[in-house]
């Protein structure tokens, strides 16, 4: 198995952060049949496999914001207003997924990216850890 570490800035707003390509680029490197299991390991962050520059980025961020307000609702309460909707967002979008890899290249559908779904506008550095369990 391979492992690489991805260093994200995403800002200091929500953010839908597209790593597709630098994916692409480590599973390529070494070919073969395989998969590939993306990890944010972050309490506030989760990866979606998405559409990305049609909208529906904007709709998910616009989505999530109606699901989990950035109120004082929350019981977890520090940082920013509504801090707390970030840390149950990785109940709806997940912190990891796996894609299959064929030929060292990422099984994707025609318009399907990998994102990093980041609500959490107190902490703009982020890691992902991609694994790469190969035939090869």
């Amino acid at each position: 198995m391979r492992t690489q570490i991805l260093e994200l800035h995403t800002g200091g707003s929500e953010s839908i952060t597209d790593i597709t390509r630098e994916c692409g680029d480590f599973v390529s490197e070494s070919g073969g049949d395989g998969l590939l299991n993306v990890f944010v390991p972050h309490a506030t962050a989760g990866v979606a496999i998405i559409e990305l520059g049609a909208g529906s980025d904007d709709d998910l961020l616009a989505s999530l914001d109606d699901l989990l307000p950035a109120d004082d609702r929350w019981r977890h309460q520090h940082g920013s207003r509504g801090h707390g909707r970030s840390h149950v967002m990785p109940a709806f979008v997940a912190p990891q997924t796996t894609v299959p890899v064929l030929g060292g290249k990422l099984e994707l559908g025609t318009w399907q990216s990998i994102a990093v779904v980041d609500l959490n506008v107190d902490n703009p550095e982020r890691r992902v850890r991609l694994s790469y369990l190969s035939s090869s």
